[in-house]
């Protein structure tokens, strides 16, 4: 894969993280559509670690706060508000990071890669986020959301493993539906990707690895 490859993929993810549209969905489309090899999972789990410094970076005072806070969870205390920050995060990330092991190993991660796949979706969820956009109320905020409310999102997040189900779309879609209004919601969409990136990127990373071994 050359440079050029690489850049643009980058410059794909950097644009589209941010915004409902699924960058993953955008990352498969671009070779599908000009004839270039597809890059992989891999590959797109990397760019998508490259995002995450400019999340953390954004919302660097809610990750200061949740690493105040792990000391007290780590002991099984979570009354301060960084330790129930975490504590919630990793709940919501449960959901993603087994359907994720489940599609891995059974190979439909990489089967679901297709047009067909990413149009459908991208069209039946982009009405579900306009339909919650619109009939969600706005009388919650970020620092109330609860056990029920991170189960609920997590669930939502773990759908948009299916391609062109945007992550941030999909969150944001459950969390207007649960009443937040529309800039927390959209907080703890990005506050939920930090750690579903960490584990990805890890896993990956550990593949790689694997891989590289076999093949020395």
């Amino acid at each position: 894969m050359s440079f050029l490859h690489l850049l643009i993929l980058a410059l794909i993810q950097g644009i589209t993280e941010f915004l409902p549209i699924s960058s993953s969905a955008h990352l498969i489309l671009f070779p599908q559509l000009t004839g270039l090899a597809d890059q992989g999972v891999a590959i797109d789990v990397s760019v998508h670690v490259g995002t995450l410094a400019a999340v953390m970076l954004y919302f660097r005072a809610d990750v200061a706060m949740v690493l105040r806070g792990l000391p007290d969870l780590i002991r099984g205390r979570i009354d301060s508000p960084g330790a129930r920050m975490a504590f919630l995060l990793l709940i919501a990330t449960i959901p993603v990071m087994a359907l994720g092991l489940v599609l891995k190993e059974t190979g439909m991660m990489e089967r679901m890669r297709s047009m067909a796949v990413i149009g459908w979706t991208m069209l039946g969820f982009g009405l579900v986020l306009y339909a919650a956009d619109k009939l969600g109320t706005e009388h919650r905020r970020a620092e109330g959301w609860t056990l029920r409310d991170a189960i609920v999102l997590g669930l939502w997040q773990a759908v948009a493993l299916i391609p062109g189900t945007s992550r941030s779309g999909s969150t944001i879609t459950g969390a207007r539906f649960l009443g937040f209004e529309r800039h927390d919601a959209a907080r703890l969409s990005m506050l939920m990707s930090i750690p579903t990136i960490i584990a990805s990127g890890a896993l990956t990373a550990l593949d790689l690895v694997e891989t590289a071994n076999a093949q020395a």
